[in-house]
């Protein structure tokens, strides 16, 4: 890439625009966006002018908001114009949502009327949902078409649409009744309808539906396109599969960071200012020191154990360590589990039964290991061995089975499940394998 960007820079700087062009319209659209931001305002400037005008649209359509933000103050009214009047509604919408109010008014007011009332619909539709991320340029079909008028009404009609891989079928008042693609239609004999050959149970969602659902219907059924109906079923628009790849990504990112304990950003890292980073985890690490000073309570109160036995404090970093990264385990897998859809609220039984088991198991061997590494290094106290091989076992059945069901109780709240991953796993874990480390001390050892 780097490469690429200044062999650019080096045609730019000895004006050959023609080759430049040339070279231009071989590259991908997501490539050249990559490319143009790296660039200089002026050489940004001039390369997005010799692009093709096609071109220029859908490169500006796959850019940073950031930088389609900067291109709008730089390039001229006309040239905004095309760019507005050529973007797909989806892409237009979304840029409109990253813009500041002045300047969302300015592009309003150059788009067609039509197309106006069109986006602050699409605006009006609440973030995450379904009516945010839909297109409404899409080509829909009559039921009583035969196959080559049907045909000649995509070619007629179809120029504009995101997608003619699926065609939904509509009434006159646009009630969704079926759904034919494309590969139906060719193949069919000429003397078919369009209602011989769609399949009328179609799986659509609502304009108000959670862009989560959304993703999970696109994953189960592998689909590439999905209308979208309102409450009396009629098609409002469609959902295309790079649409709902886009909002996949960004649940996931927001999933990981709530696991890691920090408040989820829409910015990417390098573009994130170094208050904002340090205000999105002030709050949990905050939070997590504080609720250290229940672990410290807790050695307060045993005080006189490891002051009779100071040897048992040896022990409690391993201790603690093995529970906290035994309940991130768990948390971890049951918190994608629950994200993915592979387990609902009816599974708690069956995870807690599964989880005991693996903890059973990797609970006695982690033990062994430390019983047999302990009484070789300390031969002289078999009962101290016996009391932390026996915390160790306890610890990674209970960290394992707070690390499944924590998950469950979050999402039972309507919280997220992810916020119940590592940072706060490895808090409460740790406190309580210091409980079950010190009762079984003061058990075994009668101190």
């Amino acid at each position: 890439m780097t490469e690429k960007l200044e062999h650019l820079q080096m045609l730019l700087q000895n004006r050959l625009f023609m080759q430049l062009r040339k070279e231009l319209e071989e590259e991908n659209p997501v490539d050249l966006a990559e490319l143009i931001e790296k660039m200089t305002k002026d050489e940004r400037i001039l390369t997005m002018r010799l692009l093709p005008k096609d071109l220029a649209v859908d490169v500006f359509s796959e850019m940073d908001p950031d930088l389609q933000e900067t291109l709008l103050s730089e390039i001229t009214t006309e040239e905004i114009d095309h760019l507005v009047k050529e973007m797909f509604v989806d892409d237009l919408v979304d840029l409109l949502e990253e813009l500041p109010a002045s300047l969302v008014a300015e592009i309003l007011d150059r788009v067609h009327p039509e197309d106006r009332a069109t986006l602050n619909r699409f605006l009006q539709y609440k973030v995450d949902t379904a009516g945010s991320i839909m297109t409404s340029e899409y080509t829909s079909l009559k039921k009583n078409l035969k196959v080559p008028e049907a045909i000649d009404y995509l070619r007629q009609n179809g120029q504009d649409s995101e997608t003619l891989y699926s065609c939904f079928v509509v009434s006159d008042t646009r009630v969704l009744l079926g759904v034919v693609t494309l590969r139906t239609l060719l193949l069919a004999e000429d003397h078919l309808t369009v209602e011989d050959l769609m399949e009328e149970k179609v799986v659509g969602v609502q304009t108000e539906d959670d862009v989560e659902e959304v993703a999970e219907i696109f994953s189960r059924y592998d689909f590439m396109t999905l209308p979208v109906v309102d409450k009396e079923n009629r098609l409002v628009g469609i959902i295309t599969v790079d649409d709902i790849m886009d909002v996949i990504l960004e649940e996931d990112t927001e999933d990981f960071e709530k696991m890691a304990g920090t408040v989820p950003s829409d910015k990417p890292y390098l573009k994130t200012s170094v208050w904002e980073l340090a205000k999105n985890r002030m709050g949990w690490l905050t939070f997590l020191m504080l609720s250290g000073i229940l672990t410290g309570a807790i050695l307060t109160s045993f005080e006189d154990a490891f002051l009779v036995i100071p040897v048992l404090v040896t022990f409690i970093p391993m201790l603690t360590d093995t529970g906290g990264n035994s309940g991130s385990q768990s948390s971890t897998l049951i918190i994608r589990g629950l994200v993915l859809g592979e387990i609902e609220m009816k599974d708690i039984v069956k995870v807690f039964i599964k989880e005991f088991e693996v903890s059973l198991m990797t609970g006695a061997v982690l033990a062994l290991l430390t019983y047999i590494r302990l009484r070789i290094l300390y031969p002289d106290k078999p009962l101290i061995v016996l009391v932390v091989s026996l915390a160790i076992l306890a610890t990674v059945i209970m960290a394992k089975l707070m690390g499944a069901l924590l998950p469950f109780f979050a999402k039972k709240i309507k919280a997220d499940p992810a916020i119940m991953a590592a940072p706060m796993i490895t808090t409460i874990v740790d406190a309580s394998s210091l409980l079950i480390y010190f009762f079984l001390a003061r058990w075994i050892l009668k101190i």
